[in-house]
């Protein structure tokens, strides 16, 4: 595999629904380098779903194949990312008796089992719970409760739960492709790991990261996430508008999105023309660019105003005191921030990727905040778990419950 003198290797795989970016980090004295990427449009899934197994491990191979050219190395473990639209979170509330005279790990362990005891739809699986906070007899806000003294114990806790099918079928394309899944993550709470910082989580802060199937929310607040909601609309329904709109091929509209897209149509000079290529080998022709702005502009207000309602419906809009950051490939698309921040009410920035080293230009980019974030989320809760030689049979923690769900599924 890699050579004695490299640190430890990581991969994170996000299989999203416009493209598939696989990245490899390098842990060195608990810091990441980024070392190889690799990117290939994605075929086969449809708002973050799988709809065709082979297309989808096709383009899974090529992504990690271009990344382990770079990286000089051969992947064989990959922490993936997940979204889409039966994604769904809660909160929930344990309380336990404490059996030592002081608080033990075991006790923590019991009193998060307590919390995660609800019912949950039976073609739902859980994918992660979250500890928010623990209270020891009655005593709020306590981050570690471990050597304290008490009776009681109580953790509220975020639970985020999965379609089994939609998880089973993400991590049967990574197996046929050759890759063992150490751990399946919730895609904005790998993109937090990497374009928000310390003081936004402390302070709150939601994040809302807008791929190409679905738009993710995430609400973090005293450093813990309070929050989470999938919307199942994305930047593939914006190159659909404009593919409609301007009655031009997809391939032709997502490349006039990515060069001429603006998110505000007041803000484009009426002068100003594009050339729109024509379907059934029919002559371009010439537009005002603000033709575009204006499909563009009522779908991405439509957007976030499901976001901003979604807020404050659920009552986590009046913890993100920081403001709002944006990040996924849609964040890119000219005045994101202004409408956003019309829209919310709140501060707004784009969310690039950071507090890494290595190729740092070549991800410094919102569209490779997942994968980074898959990385980062892999050097802090699995340390142990990296890179394997293909057929090294080491499966993460995750991956080994999911096996238990599908047999129970048999």
């Amino acid at each position: 595999m890699a050579n004695g003198e490299r640190g430890e290797l990581i991969v994170g795989l996000d299989i999203g629904t416009t493209k598939i970016c696989a990245v490899v980090g390098e842990i060195n004295d608990n810091r990441v380098d980024i070392v190889g990427i690799g990117r290939h449009p994605s075929v086969g899934l449809r708002r973050g779903v799988v709809v065709n197994i082979e297309s989808t491990v096709e383009s899974i191979r090529q992504a990690v194949e271009e990344a382990e050219r770079m990286a000089g190395c051969e992947i064989g473990t990959v922490y993936v990312g997940i979204a889409g639209s039966h994604i769904k979170g809660f909160n929930s509330h344990g309380l336990i008796a404490i059996k030592h005279p002081e608080i033990r790990q075991d006790d923590i362990d019991r009193v998060v089992d307590a919390a995660r005891a609800v019912p949950i739809p039976p073609d739902q699986e859980i994918i992660h719970v979250l500890p928010q906070e623990y209270m020891v007899d009655g005593q709020p806000d306590i981050q570690d409760p471990i050597g304290m003294t008490g009776v009681r114990l109580e953790a509220d806790v975020h639970i985020v739960t999965g379609s089994v099918t939609a998880v089973h079928n993400i991590i049967k394309c990574c197996n046929r492709a050759g890759l063992e899944v150490a751990d399946v993550v919730l895609e904005p709470l790998a993109s937090a790991e990497a374009v928000l910082t310390k003081e936004e989580m402390e302070l709150g802060v939601g994040l809302l990261d807008i791929g190409g199937g679905t738009s993710d929310l995430a609400v973090f607040s005293d450093g813990t996430i309070k929050h989470t909601f999938v919307l199942g609309l994305g930047g593939h329904n914006l190159t659909n508008d404009l593919s409609v709109g301007l009655r031009t091929p997809v391939k032709e509209a997502e490349r006039l999105k990515e060069e001429y897209g603006c998110a505000l149509a007041s803000m484009i000079d009426k002068d100003q023309i594009i050339e729109v290529p024509s379907v059934g080998g029919r002559k371009s022709r010439k537009l005002s660019r603000r033709v575009m702005g204006e499909i563009l502009e009522p779908r991405v207000e439509e957007m976030l105003t499901l976001i901003n309602q979604e807020l404050a419906e659920s009552h986590f809009k009046d913890v993100a005191n920081s403001g709002m950051v944006l990040t996924g490939g849609t964040s890119l698309l000219a005045d994101m921030e202004e409408l956003a921040e019309q829209i919310f009410d709140l501060p707004v920035r784009i969310g690039y990727p950071e507090n890494v080293g290595g190729v740092v230009d070549v991800v410094n980019s919102p569209q490779w905040a997942t994968g980074v974030g898959l990385v980062i989320y892999g050097m802090r809760h699995e340390p142990a778990m990296g890179l394997r030689s293909k057929g090294g049979g080491v499966i993460g923690r995750v991956a080994g419950r999911m096996k238990d769900w599908f047999k129970n599924m048999v």
